[in-house]
C-alpha cells in the first residue's frame, strides 16, 4: 500500500464502536441467496430447507475484556461459550454448535489451558450444545478467544430487533447492573492487592454480583417459555451493553421511539446498595453498565397476560412514536433523553456485528 506526505488518517476512536461498524459495512454486499440476515443483529440467519440456521461470533482479548488477576481459567471458559449463546437466543433460535479458536502466549500451561477448556465443556453440558471445531496459534501476548456459535430456528419465530411497532410493551428478563458492579469490586480489590499485598480481599458482601460478573447465565428459560405460551416478540436484543445501548440499538432499527420508567427497572438490592458504596447512581449503573446477558425484548400489547405470568420478567416501559424519542421517566417524574454511554469496543467490550 502506497502512502504520500498527503494522506490523512482517521483515528478509529473518533468513530466509536457503532460509527466503526457501520463504516467497514456500509457497502456490505450479499450473493448468496440463502443469505436472510447478515451483518446488523445479534447474529447472522442462513436459510435451511426446513429451518434457517444462526449463527454469531465474538471475540474476546486478555487485557481489554477480561483480567486474569481475578478471573478463573474456568470461568473464563464458560462465560466465553455463555455470551454467545445469549446472542443466538435473542434471535429466538436455539444453540446447538459452538466452535472455540484460542491464541495464546507461553506464559500458558496445558493445565491452565485444560482448566480453561473445563469451563468451555461445562456450559456445553449445561446449555446442551456440542463443541465441533476451532483453531489454536501463538500470540506474542496474553490470550485471544473466539467464539462462533450456531443455533437453528424456524424461520417465522426468528425475531430481530427491527420490529418493534408503537404500543409495544418493553420487557427484560432479568435484574441490570449487577455484573457492572461486580467489575468494580473486583477492579477495586485488584487494586488493594497491588498496593498491598498481603492484604486479602473483600468478596464475601459481595457474591451475587461477582457471580454475574464471572459468570453469567444465557436466557434459555425465556425462549421456552416464549415457545409454550406461543408469544413471538416484535423485537429482541440482549443486554451486554447496557439497557440504553440496547433500547436505543432497538429503536434506530425499528423506527421508533420508546420510554423506559425509572421505577420498573429490576436492580437487585446488592446492586443497589454497591452502587451507593461507590457513591454512582443504581439507574445509571443499570443503563450503561453491561455483560447482564439478559432480553429486552417487545411485545404487542395483546400479549400482556401471559407475560404477566412469565418467570422473571419485568415490564419496565413501551414503545412510542419516533418523534417522541427515547426518554427515561423518573421516579421524580421527570423526563431525560437516554442516551448510549455504555461500554466502548476499544476500552472494555465488544458488539455484535
Amino acid at each position: 500500500m502506497n502512502n504520500n506526505d498527503n494522506t490523512t488518517f482517521t483515528d478509529v476512536n473518533t468513530l466509536g464502536e457503532f460509527g466503526l461498524i457501520m463504516d467497514l459495512t456500509k457497502n456490505i454486499e450479499y450473493r448468496q441467496p440463502n443469505t436472510i440476515k447478515g451483518v446488523g443483529d445479534d447474529a447472522a440467519i442462513l436459510q435451511n430447507d426446513n429451518e434457517v440456521t444462526v449463527v454469531s461470533t465474538d471475540m474476546l482479548v486478555e487485557g481489554i475484556h477480561f483480567d486474569l488477576m481475578y478471573t478463573p481459567l474456568k470461568h473464563l471458559g464458560y462465560k466465553s461459550v455463555v455470551s454467545n449463546l445469549s446472542d443466538i437466543f435473542a434471535m429466538n433460535a436455539i444453540p446447538t454448535q459452538i466452535t472455540i479458536s484460542i491464541a495464546i502466549s507461553s506464559k500458558y500451561s496445558l493445565e491452565a489451558l485444560r482448566e480453561f477448556y473445563d469451563g468451555i465443556y461445562l456450559a456445553c453440558k449445561m446449555y446442551k450444545v456440542d463443541l465441533v471445531g476451532g483453531d489454536t496459534t501463538s500470540s506474542p501476548k496474553g490470550m485471544v478467544i473466539s467464539v462462533t456459535a450456531i443455533g437453528q430456528a424456524s424461520k417465522k419465530d426468528i425475531v430481530y430487533r427491527n420490529g418493534a411497532k408503537k404500543g409495544d410493551i418493553i420487557c427484560v428478563t432479568g435484574d441490570l447492573g449487577a455484573a457492572y458492579l461486580g467489575l468494580q469490586i473486583l477492579e477495586r480489590e485488584k487494586q488493594v492487592f497491588l498496593s498491598h499485598p498481603g492484604i486479602q480481599p473483600e468478596l464475601e458482601s459481595s457474591q451475587y454480583l461477582i457471580e454475574r460478573q464471572l459468570k453469567p447465565e444465557a436466557q434459555a428459560g425465556a425462549i421456552a417459555y416464549f415457545k409454550k405460551v406461543n408469544i413471538k416478540p416484535t423485537s429482541m436484543i440482549d443486554v451486554s451493553d447496557g439497557l440504553a445501548s440496547e433500547i436505543i440499538h432497538i429503536c434506530t432499527q425499528s423506527g421508533t421511539g420508546a420510554f423506559i420508567e425509572e421505577g420498573k427497572v429490576p436492580l437487585h438490592p446488592d446492586t443497589e446498595r454497591t452502587a451507593l458504596d461507590f457513591n454512582m447512581d443504581p439507574i445509571t449503573c443499570a443503563l450503561h453498565g453491561g455483560e447482564d446477558y439478559e432480553l429486552l425484548f417487545t411485545i404487542n400489547e395483546r400479549d400482556l397476560e401471559k407475560i404477566r405470568f412469565m418467570p422473571e420478567v419485568f415490564i419496565i416501559g413501551e414503545i412510542t412514536d419516533v418523534s417522541e424519542g427515547i426518554t427515561l421517566h423518573t421516579t421524580g417524574g421527570n423526563i431525560h433523553p437516554i442516551t448510549s454511554q455504555g461500554w466502548n469496543h476499544f476500552t472494555s467490550t465488544t458488539t455484535d456485528l
